[in-house]
């Protein structure tokens, strides 16, 4: 039999010369995942297109495309609540589902984890720990986004929102000028969230520019979209990671670099001022962060604590721009509330109940996290939205089961909402044309144990800084920022397009 077999493959290989044999092999070899993908893997029967099923080629080219988020809606429109969107991910939405995927489980029942592909560059942090360490790192950090914290720290966030004021008016020659409203926004926030996280600043709203740490941030979280995708390629991660723009690499080592520089920074000041890196190192025993819990978690506090506020105050702004009969409605209910400026704060803001409505409709239509963060379901599996989702090996990615809500695609789904395209705030207070929503799915910051910890502080900027800028300024689009949302990108986060506005001030007798 021996000899056999060698006469054999003497001869294949005299006809077919050994490089040739082996392309042979790795043609054979890669043509074999389409087939176990579409035909045996664990998730052939979840519904979904097939050439997403049967490689990670189109879902790699959707997420470079900045347009996943519109793609997968369409899909949810085709093949329902539930759609296999890669070979190992899924995309659902439900009734029921954000209790069935993250809400709270008994003790003992195992946790749809975080995917930790998504969040490799900060796994120590309040979004990513294991469930023990979520547990402790959130109740350090809880207090300082507390409602009543967040009064007191008041004076701070005010000061800029001042800034921003003063700033606005000067730049606007009494409405001639037109102002990019992103940008003004985005140094709004920054600097408030350096400020409170770490008693400094970064001079956005003061110099009129980004800081380059923000401009970097922005690189950072376009780069780390595709480059998570490029993991997934196993061995062949490395050749699709060589075809990325190699200066959003360089952004995600400078962005650590400059965390450790403002923690240390902040460390030297001898001060025991009330922020969040005091909550996370004036602690005793386990309660104080490691070394790289504190660089994580400051690394999250500055992305999530400005970009998702900044992106939807410019959403707002559009929105309400691009509909006058809402505009007239909310500057009617800012400018009749109050009798002086002094006394929109952030506690009387929230007595602004039509306020609340059109920010809840434009988190409905251009939500600060448009896509899915991500979870491995547990190797038990389960039933989401009505349909067995089988588990798999947490630690391999291969066998891996990646499980996430995208919220766009969740909230302007028409089986959810009606007229979903349509920025209407009523359908937030009461109207009975929209009676048949499904409200209770609508989660913008998240839902269960690992919900959006800086919620409170969120709303509060928002509500703040609209409040003062329609009691100070009627607002015009200029005609260039038709169709922005459409314009938008998504690389998990927004990347917007310029947002170019009129801001003529309210002149009172």
């Amino acid at each position: 039999m021996t000899a056999s077999l060698t006469a054999i493959f003497g001869k294949a290989g005299a006809l077919l010369p050994w490089p040739w044999l082996l392309v042979g092999l790795v043609v054979v070899g890669l043509g074999s995942v389409p087939v176990y993908n579409l035909f045996f893997h664990p998730l052939r029967k979840i519904p979904g297109p097939k050439s997403y099923a049967a490689t990670r080629i189109p879902y790699t080219k959707m997420i470079s495309s900045g347009q996943m988020h519109t793609k997968v809606l369409d899909m949810h429109k085709i093949y329902g609540d539930v759609v296999r969107i890669s070979p190992n991910e899924v995309s659902v939405i439900g009734e029921n589902v954000w209790d069935e995927l993250v809400g709270h489980r008994k003790l003992g029942a195992p946790e749809n984890g975080k995917d930790p592909h998504i969040f490799a560059l900060t796994k120590h942090s309040v979004l990513n720990a294991n469930r023990d360490d979520h547990a402790r790192l959130r109740r350090t950090l809880s207090h300082g986004f507390s409602a009543l914290m967040i009064e007191a720290q008041e004076p701070i966030i005010s000061s800029y929102v001042d800034l921003l004021l003063q700033r606005l008016k000067e730049n606007s020659d009494n409405g001639k000028n037109v102002l990019e409203l992103t940008s003004w926004y985005n140094w709004t926030t920054f600097d408030i969230i350096g400020d409170l996280a770490f008693g400094e600043s970064f001079k956005c709203l003061q110099d009129g520019d980004y800081h380059p740490w923000v401009s970097m941030i922005f690189k950072r979280i376009r780069f780390n979209a595709v480059a998570v995708s490029a993991k997934r390629w196993g061995w062949l991660s490395k050749v699709v990671h060589a075809f990325l723009d190699q200066s959003g690499s360089q952004a995600v080592g400078a962005h650590a670099r400059l965390v450790e520089e403002k923690v240390r920074a902040r460390a030297a000041m001898e001060t025991t001022r009330p922020d969040y890196y005091h909550a996370m190192t004036f602690q005793e025993g386990d309660k104080k962060f490691s070394p790289a819990e504190l660089r994580d978690n400051s690394s999250t506090l500055i992305i999530a604590g400005s970009e998702t506020t900044a992106t939807t105050l410019s959403g707002v702004t559009y929105l309400v721009g691009k509909h006058p009969e809402v505009l007239h409605k909310l500057v009617q209910e800012v400018r009749t509330t109050f009798q002086h400026e002094n006394e929109i704060t952030i506690r009387s803001v929230q007595s602004l109940d039509y306020m609340l409505a059109v920010l809840n409709e434009a988190l409905r239509m251009y939500p600060p996290v448009p896509g899915a963060l991500q979870r491995v379901m547990n190797p038990n599996g389960g039933f989401i939205s009505g349909h067995w989702v089988p588990g798999g090996n947490v630690a391999d990615q291969w066998y891996q089961t990646v499980i996430g809500i995208h919220h766009y695609a969740f909230y302007r789904n028409p089986n959810y909402y009606q007229l979903p395209d349509s920025f209407i705030p009523e359908r937030w207070q009461d109207d009975p044309r929209f009676n048949s929503d499904a409200k209770k799915v609508f989660q913008p910051f998240s839902f269960g144990p690992r919900n959006c910890i800086g919620k409170n502080l969120a709303y509060a900027e928002m509500r703040l800084i609209l409040a003062r800028i329609i009691w100070n300024f009627d607002l015009h689009l200029a005609a260039d920022s038709d169709g922005w949302i459409d314009r938008s990108e998504v690389y998990s986060l927004w990347h917007k397009p310029d947002l170019n506005a009129y801001l003529v001030p309210v002149v009172r007798k």
